[in-house]
């Protein structure tokens, strides 16, 4: 079965995943777009996608009976509208984070998938599909023993002026939020920040760097640092430290030279560069059940959870040094 596929929203991402359901992956293709600046729209059919019809909106796009399955691709804001009316229409929903921009909205979300007693929303967390952190998930549930402490880093090497402190949290942090729940099979009870001095490479609405501890509901204690100006590369570190040993994600594959007197190897500049292959797996594990008319994968409560985390998480930049109470509710029967 091929799935007929609607795309809201089909700027750089939604261009990109266009991309991989026409000319690289199986068992999709794009059959509809919209986008709230039609030339964008007009734009991918006319490159990526000829036989696509273009829609006013979002929501004639999922009501068409020309659509399966969508993919939420558009401005954050809308999220939540879009992955409703997919959830009400009962057709498979992809959607890149964040599910929603309010704790609320993703509550509201994980409430009509509830009702629905129906796993539809597939959320774009690809960090769970690198071949990197699935290499580590299974060193730490089999080989390192039972986890004590996380030590991780999150690094850009620039962002642009009107990228300000609490989106290091929202837009950077959000990541590893989600894939260390996933890598531990554990929930954040609690959260701090700690501000080091402000880097020279920092502007006036940022304080870069930060560190970010964590606490888990086992006792795993997880430290972060963002630093999103630290000029040299896009640089992921994440180490385990566990009861029998440590366990630390793989480096990306790059060419070792011994080279005008040094031992050197490149390090990438761009995140797309670093996580390109995990895209790719993601989108064909939404088609392969968007197929059977399901999803799978990142949930709609995985999305929620990270919501509610990343609102303690820039209550606690507000409040330096102080523990922010993580408080879950009960975690539905659907995503168990």
């Amino acid at each position: 079965m091929t799935v007929r596929i609607g795309i809201i929203g089909t700027g750089a991402i939604g261009r990109d995943h266009a991309r991989r359901i026409n000319q690289v992956l199986a068992g999709g293709k794009v059959v509809a777009l919209t986008d709230v600046n039609r030339e964008s729209a007009e734009a991918v059919r006319a490159a990526i996608a000829p036989d696509a019809e273009i829609f006013q909106t979002g929501e004639d796009l999922i009501a068409s009976p020309l659509v399966d399955a969508v993919l939420v691709t558009s401005w954050g804001a809308s999220h939540e509208q879009y992955v409703l009316a997919a959830i009400a229409a009962g057709k498979p929903c992809f959607c890149e984070k964040p599910l929603a921009t309010t704790a609320d909205g993703a509550k509201r979300i994980v409430d009509a998938e509830v009702a629905r007693a129906k796993r539809l929303v597939q959320v774009g967390f690809m960090r769970r599909y690198d071949a990197g952190y699935i290499a580590l998930k299974e060193a730490v549930t089999s080989r390192t023993g039972a986890p004590i402490m996380v030590h991780a880093a999150h690094r850009n090497p620039t962002v642009p002026e009107h990228y300000v402190t609490p989106m290091a949290i929202h837009d950077t942090l959000i990541h590893e939020i989600d894939v260390f729940r996933w890598l531990l099979d554990d929930d954040y009870v609690s959260a701090r920040v700690i501000f080091p001095r402000r880097a020279a490479r920092s502007h006036g609405k940022l304080r870069d760097p930060q560190v970010v501890v964590l606490e888990t509901a086992k006792g795993v204690v997880i430290d972060v640092e963002i630093f999103v100006n630290c000029h040299y590369g896009y640089d992921i570190q994440c180490e385990v430290v566990g009861e029998d040993g440590i366990a630390r994600l793989p480096e990306p594959m790059a060419v070792q030279m011994r080279l005008n007197a040094s031992l050197q190897n490149p390090i990438l500049t761009d995140w797309k560069d670093r996580f390109i292959a995990s895209y790719d797996v993601e989108l064909q594990d939404f088609l392969k059940a968007a197929a059977q008319g399901t999803a799978t994968g990142p949930t709609s409560w995985d999305g929620y959870v990270a919501a509610i985390t990343s609102d303690a998480c820039v209550t606690a930049q507000d409040r330096e040094g102080e523990a922010v109470a993580i408080t879950l509710p009960t975690r539905p029967a659907l995503y168990n």
